[in-house]
């Protein structure tokens, strides 16, 4: 008898028979209110019916032309649409399937491109679970252990985490870049460093948002020596944090930005944005894939793209994110286990912590299983998987932002509660 492997371990209970919408339907015959969104990919939803149609559609047309052999229409209409999304001058593109081949594929370009062997990422990052995403990956051991050597050259530098360092966001800042210009002093000078690897907001590293000072400190930085900022926006990116991309919170543009995720509403597809320039500085042959642009896929981005801006779900992020964030920041208030709400949009967490301030993952996980009770799906992250994250799809309304606050609240309460009787 076959099995799936012992450590694919489901968070939740549910086996799933169908989506709609920001709920998903057990077997059991229970709805459930999905505020994990596929780990953020169902930007518009379980099962969007433009989304549905247009793939539907492309199946019964095209289902695979391999993009380095023939080109489809799909793709050229996914590289329109892109293009009247992303900042101004990152006009090239690459495709590929997950997040991780993205930022492989953003790494290869910054190293070809500059002829340098080094690359910062920030403490408390994840880009991934392939070998060279993993090397950069530093949000918890579980993601890199096990599979030594991995990939050199990469330099860790710190992120403005001001909870974790028990700082205000100024003070966290300034620690932060100013330990960045001792690692290009000491650890990787400028003339080795290709790039500066970080996210927006850190994903499983504990949804901490960065700073505009931070990401401005590394703005300055990369052209003062000459090396590339790559944005990792496969969590951020395609509104989910109430604008369409992550870093437009804090007035930069990224040489080199990676998407993934919330693009295609759940089918595989990433990629990486760049100006043609620069993207013409990679070395022949170093850009494919099989599956890469697959035709169903970018046409379910296409639709994907579409319904964002019919539905104006950018905006609805940042309105339904603000109701959620004063809903979380309300149940935190009369909760002391709850040390900190932080997020942005639809990408929001909250800590738990014990008495004396350290992380508790114990009761963050009983108030993720006693939520599921509730009849609300949610997910953990955090080094110590101690924070508890929301990310529902992008179409979510008021009503279902209050069913799940209500889920919320009797799940703390349970959750606290059983933390308190042992």
């Amino acid at each position: 008898m076959t099995a799936l492997s012992p450590h694919l371990r489901q968070a939740t209970p549910v086996t799933a028979v169908r989506g709609e919408g920001v709920h998903l339907h057990g077997e059991d015959g229970r709805r459930y209110l999905d505020f994990t969104a596929g780990i953020g990919v169902t930007s518009t939803g379980h099962c969007h019916p433009r989304v549905v149609a247009a793939a539907q559609e492309q199946v019964g047309t095209l289902i695979h032309g391999q993009y380095t052999t023939v080109m489809h229409q799909p793709l050229r209409r996914l590289v329109d649409r892109l293009g009247e999304v992303l900042p101004a001058g990152l006009d090239s593109l690459f495709f590929t399937n997950s997040g991780s081949e993205a930022v492989e594929a953003a790494l290869r370009l910054a190293r070809q491109a500059t002829g340098r062997p080094n690359v910062l990422v920030c403490h408390g990052g994840f880009h991934g679970r392939t070998v060279a995403a993993a090397s950069m990956t530093t949000s918890g051991t579980r993601f890199r252990s096990g599979f030594s050597p991995l990939m050199s050259g990469v330099v860790v530098t710190p992120f403005p985490t001001a909870f974790r360092y028990g700082w205000d966001e100024e003070t966290a800042t300034r620690f932060a870049l100013k330990e960045l210009d001792y690692t290009l002093q000491t650890i990787s000078s400028p003339a080795d460093t290709a790039a500066v690897v970080v996210e927006p907001v850190l994903g499983e590293g504990g949804y901490v948002p960065a700073t505009r000072a931070f990401l401005e400190g590394l703005r300055e930085r990369a052209d003062r020596h000459g090396f590339l900022l790559i944005l990792d926006e496969v969590q951020t990116g395609v509104g989910r944090t109430g604008r369409f991309w992550g870093h437009e919170h804090f007035g930069i543009t990224p040489d080199i930005l990676v998407t993934a995720k919330g693009l295609a509403s759940g089918f595989p597809l990433s990629g990486i944005a760049a100006a043609e320039e620069l993207m013409r500085k990679a070395w022949p042959g170093s850009q494919g894939g099989t599956y890469g642009a697959n035709a169903v896929a970018c046409a379910a981005a296409c639709a994907t793209l579409d319904v964002v801006r019919d539905e104006k779900l950018v905006e609805n992020a940042e309105a339904t994110g603000a109701r959620l964030r004063q809903g979380l920041e309300a149940v935190a208030a009369r909760t002391p286990a709850i040390g900190d709400v932080r997020g942005m949009g639809l990408m929001l967490a909250c800590e738990f912590v014990t008495e004396d301030g350290e992380p508790d993952p114990g009761t963050a996980a009983r108030v993720q299983r006693a939520a599921v009770d509730e009849g609300l799906l949610l997910l953990l992250c955090g080094a110590w998987n101690q924070v508890v994250r929301m990310i529902p799809a992008l179409v979510i309304g008021e009503s279902e932002i209050d069913e799940g606050l209500r889920a919320w609240t009797a799940a703390v309460e349970a959750g606290v509660s059983g933390a308190e009787g042992r």
